[in-house]
């Protein structure tokens, strides 16, 4: 199945060449510069692992304990940006690059990040101005290139081929980057959920997929800073970071009182982020926390924050609909070979083999003994949404916390969800297309999703003649799903379903 979400990472990497404080500019998003203030930022470092493949330890670690060792004097900056992968970079870069301000010469500044997301992997090229005035820096993105073909963990039997597929984008990129400065170019690889799920699916493969991905990046005259695997839980903390700093709910600047305050907690957001293979929730709870383990800590500008996140590995939208492939195909009764599938329009039909739908660990287990993995089935279409959210249901598990326990789906502890949700990735890709992103109740969202899973595909694909057919065919499918996350699975009601805020660039 094919997934429009990709990996959203962010990654806080350690740069300290011969200091332990380092200093950032402010700006807000239109450009006018804030007079200087330095509230200081304390970022725990506590990890044995989260870093080995670029030898370094970061400045942020996802914990249960906080322990502070690192200190960074800090000064707002706000970036124009999409929210996702590509924030999350910009605030990498950022604070390891722009922040060294004994290593920044006079002139432009450039870097790139690979975002290996599980369908699809993005190389984007970052600017700042080196010599800041007003000790202001500004990073905007100048440069989008897709790779071709499908995310790097598809590469596992070919690993060679992942590196070259980058190949590419590179080129490009060093046409755009002055010659003089290419040495001094830092380059990122973070990979998400689809290279999670092959490190447990095969740890041989992914490693040679990691080395041939960064052998082939270092074939270029650039600074390398490494290539590896971040965890569901960095995944879903770093999201959720770099919304609040972008919106300034950490600091912001007051006009009034002529420096910087502190927003009250009750302002910060929650992430909610989608991809092909995982889903993260990330919110600061109105109460404790009850598990432990679901608890990350962290000091920023002088004040510590605790909040509520859990990554959800098989349950981004392609490996979800995968799973549901599965169940409908062990429950299906009707012709042999022919599986009807209510999440596809009436007039849908796709050809697909058992080898696709379980080669996945996330559906590998219920893989039925003997099956022949060369045999082929027809999918088809029946656009019933009533038993296509029964489908997605099944794939759930919602009691297994009993009645008296805060849960949120497999027996995973969530505490009640609170304030205001970003919903960005997948979440926007999908809800955009069908133009429920702009604050429509809930009644409105059940029946413009109604509205169009019942359409004939033969009407589908003649309304929409320049969109990608892959999608296309999975929009019912992915919307439904979102639908049965968010209210079942993470237990938003019609009330609190207004706090969720679909969008996928900061608020101007």
């Amino acid at each position: 199945m094919r997934g429009r979400g990709g990996g959203s990472w962010c990654r806080l990497l350690e740069n300290r060449p011969n200091a332990s404080s380092t200093h950032l500019g402010a700006s807000r998003a239109s450009g006018s510069a804030h007079p200087s203030a330095d509230p200081a930022a304390t970022l725990p470092s506590n990890s044995k692992d989260l870093d080995r493949n670029c030898g370094r330890t970061p400045l942020l670690s996802v914990t249960s304990e906080s322990t502070a060792t690192e200190q960074l004097n800090m000064k707002r900056w706000v970036i124009p940006i999409t929210l996702g992968l590509t924030v999350c970079i910009l605030v990498t870069l950022v604070l390891t690059l722009l922040a060294t301000k004994s290593t920044l010469q006079p002139g432009t500044k450039f870097g790139l990040v690979f975002d290996a997301g599980s369908s699809h992997t993005s190389l984007f090229m970052y600017q700042w101005p080196a010599d800041k005035e007003n000790d202001t820096g500004v990073v905007s993105q100048t440069m989008t290139c897709d790779v071709t073909g499908d995310g790097i963990s598809s590469y596992a039997q070919k690993p060679e081929a992942a590196g070259k597929s980058l190949k590419p984008c590179l080129d490009k990129a060093m046409e755009l980057i002055p010659a003089a400065q290419l040495t001094q170019v830092p380059v990122y690889l973070g990979a998400t959920a689809g290279m999670r799920i092959l490190s447990l699916q095969d740890p041989k493969a992914a490693n040679q997929v990691l080395a041939e991905v960064s052998k082939t990046i270092q074939e270029y005259p650039m600074d390398f800073r490494g290539a590896r695997i971040i965890s569901g839980a960095e995944e879903g903390v770093y999201g959720w970071i770099t919304i609040n700093y972008l919106l300034d709910t950490f600091i912001k600047y007051s006009v009034k009182n002529k420096g910087w305050i502190h927003p009250p907690a009750t302002k910060m957001l929650g992430a909610l982020d989608l991809g092909g293979a995982s889903t993260q929730i990330s919110f600061f709870p109105s109460g404790s926390i009850a598990d432990p383990t679901t608890a990350s800590h962290f000091r920023l500008y002088g004040f510590n924050y605790t909040i509520y996140t859990h990554s959800y590995l098989c349950y981004g939208q392609a490996q979800a609909q995968k799973q549901v492939i599965v169940k409908l195909t062990q429950e299906s009764q009707g012709t042999p070979g022919r599986i009807q599938h209510p999440c596809f329009h009436k007039g849908f039909e796709e050809k697909v083999t058992a080898q696709s739908i379980y080669d996945s660990p996330c559906t590998a287990y219920l893989q039925p003994s003997g099956v022949n993995l060369n045999q082929e089935m027809i999918l088809v279409g029946t656009g019933n949404v009533t038993k296509c959210r029964q489908a997605i249901r099944a794939i759930f598990n919602f009691t297994a916390c009993g009645p008296h326990h805060s849960c949120a789906f497999n027996g995973t502890y969530q505490p009640d969800v609170n304030g205001q949700f970003f919903a960005f990735s997948a979440f926007y890709y999908t809800f955009a297309f069908l133009n429920i992103t702009s604050g429509q109740s809930l009644a409105e969202v059940l029946n413009i999703i109604e509205h169009y899973c019942s359409r004939n595909w033969t009407d589908v694909t003649a309304s929409y003649p320049k969109q990608n057919l892959q999608w296309l065919q999975d929009y019912c499918a992915n919307a439904n799903y979102i639908l049965i996350l968010l209210l079942e699975g993470y237990k938003f009601s019609e009330k609190s379903w207004t706090s969720i805020i679909f969008q996928q660039k900061e608020p101007g």
